[in-house]
């Protein structure tokens, strides 16, 4: 059981797939279910498509890693906006 490097490579598609959604417009309180669902569905059809429970689990990982690295992403931009807005105030 595990991820190989191919199958990390699913974590920034979900990340992709979900945000795809939100500017379609999707309500950003669904965005986890969708990523679950994404996630759940790669690890059932991609990363273990031999082994349902073991699919479930992953795949259930992968959309919350997902999930993580977009709320990541989230802050480190606002970490950047509010250094730029110090330096231009200086």
């Amino acid at each position: 059981m595990g991820f190989s490097a191919y199958d990390v490579a699913i974590i920034p598609i979900i990340t992709g797939l979900v945000q795809l959604l939100k500017n379609v417009g999707l309500p950003n309180k669904f965005s986890p279910l969708f990523a679950l669902a994404f996630g759940i569905l790669a690890g059932v059809f991609y990363i273990s498509p031999n082994d349902l429970a073991e699919g479930i689990l992953l795949g259930i990982v992968a959309s919350l890693s997902a999930s993580g690295l977009y709320n990541q992403a989230k802050v480190l931009r606002k970490e950047s906006r509010l250094k730029g807005e110090k330096n231009s105030i200086s």
